[in-house]
């Protein structure tokens, strides 16, 4: 009988070992498949990240391009303003006004002139060679000439014989 004791014990422990071989084989099965689907998606992400790294790296390149024109775009602007500064600087409109302000109304009148007469061409207006009855003297000295701001001979507005006009 001892006999049959000791076959039922070693029975048993070798079914406890087998079933625990058994267990463990399916546990690392489970597991490696886990770390299967994991590591899928691991390199869908590392896919995604690198497809992620080379646009910002293309849209830095387009940004620093895009940068570097509007600086280049902002330093012509500011010689631009200080050609204007320098400009304002040479023409000291006060002290012009103070001397003959009738010479600084006529500049001022032909070159509002000019640039009305370029916002009518820009907008698709047909722009009229002449000055506007609102800058025309009160007293016309001839006729109209295809001349920028002329309205008649000795009229021209960037000259001192500028006559001021009045609004009723």
């Amino acid at each position: 009988m001892l006999k049959v004791y000791a076959l039922i014990i070693i029975l048993g422990i070798l079914g406890g070992v087998g079933y625990g071989a058994m267990w463990y084989y399916k546990d690392t099965q489970a597991r490696i498949e886990t770390l299967r689907e994991n590591n899928a998606k691991l390199e869908v992400a590392i896919d995604t990240a690198n497809e992620s790294m080379d646009l910002m790296k293309d849209e830095m390149e387009k940004n620093q391009e895009l940068m570097n024109e509007l600086s280049q775009k902002l330093r012509k602007a500011e010689q631009y303003g200080d050609d204007l500064r320098n400009k304002l600087r040479q023409l000291d409109l006060v002290q012009d006004a103070m001397k003959d302000a009738a010479k600084l109304e006529g500049r001022m009148n032909g070159a509002t002139a000019k640039l009305w007469r370029s916002i009518v061409e820009d907008t698709g207006g047909v722009s009229d060679p002449n000055l506007p009855d609102w800058l025309q003297s009160d007293v016309p000295t001839g006729t109209g000439s295809e001349g920028g701001d002329k309205v008649g001979e000795g009229a021209d507005t960037d000259s001192i014989e500028t006559e001021t006009s009045t609004v009723n």
